[in-house]
């Protein structure tokens, strides 16, 4: 059991907090002693500040106004909080793009975007780089010594692109150290079709819908480019912080499965991640598969900082004002969504926003203090509930989940397969609702999860599962058979093997490198559409398929059961293959839920594993978390209707008292419970 130490230094305690925007009132400054109040009054130990603040900080070039911000990090050192500071590259002022136009982006058909919105700076330009760390510099230095100085929050949800003569630049260098020769590069990405080949780097432009489009090859190597971009400015943003104020984390705010940047990539430059959590709650009992996908998206974000405990950075106490219906939270879903974070391994549970701006396009997003400014309203009053239950939980702070089970999620596979022409065009072919549908069976069949990406190292699992891997990066075939070999389980599915990393096609049969450790042949794969299905009898019950059916030959795997339908009746849909002292299973149809559901619950029982929870009825999921003051098990119903489990021996958390056996759940009740 690892127990790491707390994200800040002197604050022993789970943080409770929000976005905050004094900057936004500095015309009535009498509200932040108010808000002051009422932070305490909800049990609030940190506010994050300075988020898009650059226009106040630096309203004019180098004519600077840090006094605001003075009050503000003094109110909070006065009232015991820590600011999770932030540096303001997120929004760039007018007179920067006035002055300075190569600051502003170039969209991928050549055209510089007018100043506006947020993120549209131009990563690669000098002037907006010199702006940057200018002020993070000032910044470092005024505040190095606060008390109230306690994490560093890079910039926002760090997303988009430039297509600028600056980033062009840039591009064909990261080329030439990538493939050295231009002939190299035109091998790699078959750039004799269609004629396409480059006789130099120069002639190398970014995909453009008034250019090259098609060659998956730069498709695939932009969005690399644009994920080492990101990944180099958060070093040039984070240079002067670190050298003056080496001992605070920095980290940046992540959004969850955002396709423009590889997290773990970024992940590997993060002091802790932290990420923006906005399910999309319905208030019904639909909101199990809500807190599915959240329950994914948080392993992910634990996942891409190396399964260390994270942050959620944000989360709404209240309906948002931008899904296409804006809910508002049923009482109990407040407590749900904050516990659900810290069940992952969050610590801490924040907000966006503290208080409702009075205008702007969020001045209608959920907020803890609403426009009547009172500790009155029923959402403060269930924010305060949370930052209470918080307080209780000091002892599993730096604690992490365990999991001995993991599923493969790879940002360069997904762009790959979206890019790809075959069976369902368009789209990403359900990759990530593929993996999100594993990852859910396994949940629900009360076992704990671990999100990896093709880089990861395998041996710490018993059982790991690799929906749709299409692209096998270099060196992950290897561990797969490693792993399998030295006992593991490995589950993979259609659409697995088929292309290397520059997206070339194996030769020899897919799924290409896999095929020993699958022990089958995947000839080819047919796809369905919405009305078309196949399907399969596994242990005595009747299964469906649908978009798509692989057709595969047992070479040393063992079919486990058959298509019943179409020309391809009788060939395997699932097969199992001994290699080594392990096993490998091969899913080779797209299938519904309760296959997952089912075929987990068997596969997890042939490998000897326990879950955390027997027998969980629909709609309740369970995790734990592991540190030196013990073993700590949370159980969430997540609908508005009662279930009963039947708990292991253990105490509650909060009042010490032991439970055991059947056990009642209310609507969006959380137990968070001590092993013994």
């Amino acid at each position: 059991m690892a127990q790491h130490p707390p994200i800040m230094k002197g604050m022993p305690v789970f943080l409770h907090g929000g976005d905050y925007n004094p900057d936004q009132w500095l015309h009535q400054k009498d509200i932040w002693k108010k808000d002051m109040e009422l932070a305490r009054g909800a049990g609030m130990n940190t506010l994050s500040v300075g988020i898009f603040a650059w226009a106040a900080l630096e309203p004019r070039e180098n004519e600077y106004h840090f006094e605001w911000l003075d009050e503000v990090m003094d109110l909070l050192a006065a009232n015991g909080m820590k600011a999770v500071l932030a540096t303001p590259s997120g929004a760039r002022p007018q007179w920067m793009a006035e002055k300075y136009p190569e600051v502003l982006r170039v969209n991928a058909a050549r055209q510089r975007e007018l100043f506006g919105g947020r993120h549209n700076h131009c990563l690669t330009s000098p002037v907006y780089r010199e702006k940057v760390q200018k002020i993070n510099t000032m910044l470092a230095e005024r505040y190095k010594d606060h008390p109230a100085l306690g994490l560093w929050h890079i910039s926002n949800e760090y997303g988009g692109e430039c297509h600028c003569p600056l980033c062009q630049a840039a591009f064909r260098k990261w080329l030439k150290e990538r493939y050295g020769a231009i002939e190299k590069l035109n091998l790699s990405w078959w750039n004799q079709f269609w004629s396409h080949k480059y006789n130099s780097f120069d002639q190398v432009e970014s995909p453009s819908p008034i250019g090259e489009w098609g060659s998956h090859g730069l498709n695939l190597a932009w969005r690399r480019f644009t994920t080492a971009q990101f990944c180099d400015f958060y070093d040039w943003e984070i240079a002067p912080i670190k050298r003056i104020t080496p001992d605070v984390p920095c980290t940046t705010n992540l959004m969850h499965t955002y396709d423009g940047i590889n997290y773990f990539e970024l992940g590997k430059q993060l002091d802790v991640s932290s990420w923006d959590n906005y399910p999309m709650w319905t208030n019904d009992d639909r909101d199990a598969q809500v807190a599915s996908h959240a329950a994914f998206c948080h392993d992910l974000m634990r996942g891409v900082c190396g399964n260390r405990p994270f942050l959620m950075m944000e989360s709404s106490p209240s309906a948002v004002n931008w899904q296409p219906v804006n809910r508002l939270r049923t009482p109990g879903l407040t407590m749900l969504q904050g516990m659900q974070a810290v069940a992952h391994g969050s610590d801490s549970v924040q907000y966006f926003q503290f208080r409702a701006g009075q205008g702007g396009s969020e001045k209608f997003h959920g907020a803890v203090v609403t426009h009547v400014g009172s500790d009155q309203t029923r959402v403060y009053k269930e924010v305060a509930q949370v930052g209470e239950r918080l307080s209780q939980l000091t002892p599993m702070l730096g604690s992490a989940p365990e999991n001995k089970i993991a599923v493969v999620f790879d940002w360069e596979n997904r762009w790959d397969l979206s890019d790809a022409q075959f069976g369902l065009n368009g789209g990403d072919k359900g990759y990530e609702a593929a993996v999100c549908a594993h990852h859910a069976a396994v949940l629900q069949n009360g076992f704990g999860a671990d999100v990896i990406d093709e880089t990861c190292d395998l041996s710490g699992y018993r059982l790991v599962i690799g929906p749709m891997t299409y692209m096998l990066r270099p060196g992950f075939e290897d561990r797969v058979k490693a792993f399998v070999e030295n006992g593991g389980v490995y589950v993979g599915t259609y659409c697995s093997g088929w292309v290397n990393e520059e997206d070339l096609c194996f030769l020899g049969g897919f799924p290409g490198p896999l095929r020993e450790v699958m022990g089958i042949w995947d000839e080819e794969t047919d796809a369905l559409d919405e009305t078309q299905h196949n399907h399969f009898t596994w242990q005595g019950k009747r299964y469906e398929t649908r978009d798509f059916c692989a057709l595969v030959h047992p070479e040393s795997a063992k079919p486990l059961a058959v298509y019943e339908d179409a020309f391809y009746a009788g060939y395997p849909a699932l097969t199992e293959n001994a290699y080594g002292k392990g096993t490998c299973y091969y899913i080779a149809a797209r299938t519904g839920d309760d296959f997952l559901r089912d075929f987990y619950a068997f596969v997890t029982k042939q490998a000897e594993m326990e879950p955390l929870l027997k027998d969980a009825p629909q709609g309740v999921l369970c995790t734990e978390r592991k540190g030196d003051q013990g073993t700590f098990l949370f159980v969430l119903n997540t609908v508005p209707r009662e279930n009963t489990v039947t708990l292991p021996a253990c105490t509650a958390v909060e009042n010490g008292k032991p439970v055991n056996g059947a056990y009642t759940m209310k609507p969006y009740e959380v137990l968070i419970l001590r092993r013994k």
